[in-house]
């Protein structure tokens, strides 16, 4: 497989370069940008380590993946050495990520049976083995799940931020939760808080409250780790500004697409199984049933998605 031109001349890296030196990322916003008429997207079905090695430096603005857990549920969830394996895509990661860019890990905390593969490990690989900054961890806290008699039924799910630095891209006003009127005038009346970001709404915090999907949801499209739409849409607002590029190299479900097409972002998909494609095309049907817009670009090579206008 050819390594692709990691050089910087082509349209795509030439215009991320220059909004580099004239801006300071972490001063902009959504508003600061403007949403491309259609989204690109590509798919590509191979091993996401062999696939990252082909993605330009420095090219991509949000990375949102949710790996494989080890927990022996199918064959591409089973490692003998999970760290050796996760460092390889980290490494990538850190390398392909923009200098605002940002990092989005679902994992969770595996109890009782000690296995190597759980966010602990990462967490303590990326602290001490690579320069990404750890920024939040998110907890995603949802009512429905398993119940449990020999220890507290779990309701939450772990998520962690790393950004290459510290001029990470976040845009809080995009994911603010509005008040209701009433907390609204309390609000206004704390000293303590500024009036204009108040009127903007409040910070959601790092604990999020958002439905898990059970086999009903609408949303489903057939793959057994499926994220809801209205997380990723939140990771996706926040970290990443309209235009930028996505990547998802976990893809699974294919429901970062989704968002990149609805959001405005060109999106990047990689998995291993081919069946990433099905379900894509799925939440495409199930948008179109929604009357949302599904137009996109399909782009067929990593090469044209950087020199695509």
């Amino acid at each position: 497989m050819a390594i692709h031109n990691k050089s910087h001349s082509n349209h795509a890296l030439m215009s991320l370069n220059k909004q580099r030196k004239e801006c300071n990322m972490k001063q902009k916003s959504e508003k600061d940008f403007e949403k491309p008429n259609k989204s690109k997207i590509l798919i590509n079905i191979s091993d996401c380590c062999e696939f990252l090695k082909t993605l330009p430096n420095e090219s991509v603005q949000l990375i949102c993946i949710d790996p494989p857990y080890n927990l022996e549920l199918a064959g591409w969830d089973i490692y003998e050495n999970y760290i050796e394996w996760a460092a390889q895509w980290l490494d990538e990661a850190y390398r392909v990520l923009s200098k605002s860019g940002n990092l989005i890990i679902f994992g969770g905390i595996q109890f009782r049976d000690v296995k190597s593969g759980d966010l602990i490990d990462i967490i303590h690989h990326v602290r001490h083995h690579t320069k990404f900054k750890l920024i939040n961890t998110v907890i995603w806290y949802y009512k429905n799940g398993m119940s449990a008699h020999r220890y507290f039924a779990n309701r939450h799910e772990e998520v962690i931020w790393l950004a290459k630095s510290n001029d990470y891209y976040f845009d809080l006003d995009s994911v603010r939760v509005p008040y209701s009127e009433e907390d609204l005038k309390l609000a206004l009346k704390d000293k303590r808080l500024n009036p204009e970001n108040t009127k903007k709404g409040k910070n959601p915090t790092n604990v999020w409250q958002i439905g898990r999907l059970n086999g009903n949801s609408k949303e489903r499209v057939g793959h057994p780790t499926q994220k809801p739409v209205e997380i990723i849409t939140r990771f996706v607002k926040c970290l990443s500004y309209p235009g930028a590029t996505v990547l998802d190299f976990f893809a699974g479900s294919g429901t970062v697409g989704r968002v990149c097409i609805t959001e405005g972002r060109h999106c990047i998909m990689c998995d291993s199984d081919k069946s990433t494609i099905e379900y894509f095309n799925r939440h495409l049907g199930l948008m179109r049933e929604l009357g949302q817009n599904t137009e996109y670009t399909e782009i067929q090579s990593v090469d044209e998605f950087f020199h695509a206008e």
